[in-house]
């Protein structure tokens, strides 16, 4: 079993910092969702983890051994990262026999992993011709090959229609069942709450949390008070991000329940109700990403200052 470790990762285009300072792990047995708003660097983090873009500092290996380092990386790791990476002329079947043929593996899975992946009655057409769902179920076929013992899968959901969708889940879910370590990166929030048992989310080239799905959406908080407005920014001057629910009540996050009381106490709140609260990750995803902290592990706010000093070695 591996786990995938990176290590302080930080990348560079020019001057655009694209990565920075970038830790986490992702653990087998596992389905881990790697969440991210457009451009936050979830595609160039995966591609550093797979050396397909070169690492300005840090480290990113399988347990402790970088991807070219593996004795054989087509066993250990499968891989979708584009798509439309087929030539357009040649039939499903034959691409993926090519891919056969070079990894050393057995043709008799060509046949087996269309079947598995809901193509066998497409095998014969070319490729040019498939749909997108049809080539993300192709790249699946090819990253299975190997039946390797890890996944690492860049918007793997993409063009997949309601069934496709339910597939994906199911064959994910089972592979993490078998021991197997899922790395998944996807903006469909909705499914990757059903799929993810942990999440990590990054959000303009840095870590916002990391943790188990089900504890970070306990991490929040339903306020009922007659003073919202004056305890909204008391508690936004503290950390939190704060905002309105359907009811009026405030749904507060980045502060523990108790915090919260005592605030309200120390400046003369009255509080109606005070209820943990488990929010959607689409709530959740919204939060992380439309402010300016950092939160770790179980979603508490940590300033940028003190960031940079937790990252540093001592």
């Amino acid at each position: 079993m591996y786990s995938l470790e990176l290590e302080h990762l930080t990348k560079r285009y020019g001057h655009e910092v694209v990565v920075e300072d970038l830790s986490f792990t992702v653990r087998p047995g596992r389905v881990t969702g790697f969440l991210g708003p457009n451009g936050s660097g979830k595609s160039t983090t995966m591609k550093m983890l797979l050396d397909l873009a070169s690492i300005d500092h840090g480290h990113a290996t399988f347990s402790g051994t970088r991807y070219r380092d593996l004795a054989d990386p087509t066993r250990t790791v499968g891989v979708v990262l584009e798509p439309n990476a087929f030539h357009p002329g040649r039939s499903g079947r034959n691409h993926l026999r090519i891919l056969a043929d070079g990894g050393g593996f057995d043709v008799a899975r060509v046949d087996e992993l269309l079947d598995v992946v809901g193509l066998a009655h497409a095998g014969e057409r070319r490729v040019g011709a498939y749909s997108l769902g049809m080539r993300q179920r192709l790249s699946m076929a090819a990253a299975l090959l190997g039946d390797p013992p890890v996944l690492v899968l860049d918007e793997p959901g993409n063009g997949l229609d309601p069934q496709g969708i339910r597939w994906l889940r199911d064959l994910l879910r089972a592979r993490a069942a078998h021991g197997d370590t899922v790395f998944v990166s996807s903006h469909l929030l909705a499914e990757v709450e059903h799929l993810a048992d942990e999440v990590v989310v990054i959000n303009r080239g840095r870590l916002v949390t990391r943790g188990a799905l089900s504890e970070l959406q306990q991490a929040g908080t339903s306020v009922r008070t007659p003073e919202a407005g004056r305890l909204s920014q008391l508690l936004k001057d503290a950390g939190a991000t704060v905002r309105t629910g359907s009811e009026g009540d405030l749904v507060v996050r980045g502060v523990e329940i108790a915090e919260i009381g005592d605030r309200a106490s120390e400046a003369g709140i009255a509080l109606h109700a005070l209820i943990p609260q488990a929010g959607s990750l689409e709530e959740l995803f919204l939060d992380w990403t439309s402010n300016d902290h950092t939160y770790i592990g179980g979603a508490q706010p940590v300033d940028a200052a003190e960031t940079e000093r937790q990252a540093v070695p001592q």
